[in-house]
């Protein structure tokens, strides 16, 4: 399905189903250097357990027409403005990294249209080492290669949530290549994790969020480790953590926990 959102098309994978405003909405974001795609299972048992899916791909990025958002205050600004495009008044935001700091923003300047914010694989601040800021701009290849190194765990997971005999590392870095040509006008790569590295807003805008906040992450996540949410968590008004054996590609690596966390997360706080 694509929005007009700020005078661009932007693509949001629905799981299937026809948008129906009579439910309830829940919108996916990704991070660097992905798309809507990340979200493939969790977008598709919420779109067949009652709920509108709007797994977004940010603008800039694949399917999503525009220039890709510079800061995390611009793409904040946007999932709002896709909220209006779509004709929803209230959502559940779910983002993943990068994602992760956008929902968390944009709950911030519209706390009365979030329902729940669940901020999977997060940090805050999240630091993007130099030399991954630098690889991703003069060298995004081996960015690519360093960063699938940091993203999953060195244990051999399940499984994942494309079946078995799914190449985790190799699924991964095809995807990020598939973005970073997506838009030859912009390096989406390093503008993502810039914006990372430079918000600053983190636990200001948490104290403004008022609905129920998960933190979802991966005991070994190397890119944004557990230990770096410590502000946050403190920060945020009903904050629920959970940990699952994963690195940082939790949908991938733990598709079920986290598809379970998920939805037991929204189905509490809805009750």
């Amino acid at each position: 399905m694509h929005y007009t959102v700020n005078g661009h098309a932007t693509y949001c994978y629905t799981g299937g189903k026809p948008f129906d405003a009579a439910k309830p909405t829940v919108v996916f974001i990704h991070g660097v250097l992905n798309d809507h795609s990340v979200w493939i299972l969790q977008s598709r048992w919420f779109a067949n357990h009652g709920w509108n899916v709007l797994a977004v791909d940010l603008l800039g990025h694949c399917k999503s027409e525009g220039p890709p958002p510079a800061s995390v205050e611009e793409a904040a600004q946007f999932v709002i403005a896709l909220l209006d495009a779509a004709g929803v008044q209230k959502a559940a935001l779910v983002g993943h990294s990068f994602g992760s700091l956008i929902a968390l923003e944009a709950a911030s300047r519209a706390p009365d249209r979030v329902t729940h914010l669940a901020l999977v694989g997060t940090a805050y601040p999240m630091v993007v080492s130099p030399a991954l800021l630098d690889g991703a701009l003069n060298d995004p290849q081996r960015a690519i290669a360093m960063v699938n190194t940091f993203s999953h765990s060195l244990l051999a997971p399940p499984p994942s949530s494309l079946g078995p005999g799914t190449w985790l590392y190799g699924s991964s870095r095809a995807l990020m290549r598939r973005v970073l040509a997506s838009n030859r006008a912009h390096n989406v790569f390093h503008i993502g994790f810039k914006a990372c590295n430079d918000y600053a807003n983190g636990e200001a805008a948490m104290q403004a969020v008022q609905c129920p906040v998960l933190f979802l992450l991966g005991d070994a996540d190397q890119m944004t480790p557990a230990r770096a949410t410590k502000a946050l968590v403190g920060k945020a008004r009903h904050a629920k953590v959970v940990t699952v054996r994963a690195g940082h590609a939790l949908m991938s690596e733990a598709p079920d926990e986290t598809l379970f966390a998920l939805r037991d997360f929204v189905s509490a706080a809805a009750a």
